[in-house]
Order: structure tokens, then sequence, then C-alpha cells
């Protein structure tokens, strides 16, 4: 199953991609929230907070469609790897399976093997990674917004 080079350096480049654009997103993501919590001229400054919770976890959503669509797509070629599941899967199952990955859940139902486990491996790196940048973030805009 790994000797298969072509199908191995696939997974690599794919799990490049998928992490550079999540970290991207998360980057601009939170850069922007700093900008439009900036201007919003609210009588409660507290509400900013919620704002900023929301807008976090929207980003979580992105960031687990992208790797999403990286199982998704790599499942497509079998020399990549599979899932084991009680069924054929979905797209939806490639979504699920990241989210319970990105949130460092852990496998269950579902369970990739072969070359594909690098990207579920690197995706709960990268997932721990955003949740706890997401983390930092939420604090220092309540300290920021809070006490007002």
């Amino acid at each position: 199953m790994y000797d298969n080079w072509y199908a191995n350096g696939l997974v690599v480049l794919a799990t490049g991609i998928v992490v550079c654009l999540c970290v991207m997103v998360h980057y601009e993501g939170l850069s922007l929230l700093v900008k439009g919590l900036g201007k919003r001229h609210d009588h409660q400054p507290r509400r900013k907070v919620l704002y900023g919770i929301f807008a976090v976890l929207f980003l979580h959503v992105i960031e687990i469609w992208l790797f999403g669509l990286g199982y998704w797509a790599l499942l497509l070629w079998p020399e990549t790897g599979h899932v084991v599941s009680s069924a054929s899967t979905s797209f939806l199952d490639s979504i699920y399976l990241s989210a319970m990955t990105y949130t460092t859940v852990g496998f269950g139902d579902l369970a990739p093997v072969g070359p594909i486990r690098f990207l579920a491996g690197t995706e709960a790196l990268t997932g721990f990674v955003m949740i706890t940048w997401s983390a930092s973030f939420t604090f220092l805009e309540m300290e920021r917004f809070w006490r007002r």
C-alpha cells in the first residue's frame, strides 16, 4: 500500500496545500474580525465578544470543510487509502471524518487506512493549533471589551 510513491506524494502535497489554506483562512479571518470589531459602535461592548465567538466558530467550520474536501478528493483515487466504515464513504462522511479529526475527538465509526492517514494526523495537529489560536484570540478580545 505504501509502495506507491505517487500516491504518497499526492497525499503529502494535498496535506500541505490544505494546511496552508487553513492557516491563511484563519489568519485573514482573525485580521478581518479585529478590524470589524474595532469599527463596530455597539452600546454594549461585551456583545463584540459574542460576535467574535460566532466568527471564530465559522472559521473553524470552513477549515473543517477544507480538510473534508481534501479527504474526499484523495479518496477518489484508491491508492491513497480508504476509510473503514460500515458503508461507502460519501462527501458528508468525509466532512464528518474531518470534524472528528480536526477537533481531536478521534476516530470512531470512520477511520482512515493507508497513506491518507498522513492527512489525518496533520489535520489533528493543525486543528489543535487553530483551536488554541482562537482561544488566545478570544481571551485577548474579552480583555479588551469585557470590562468596558
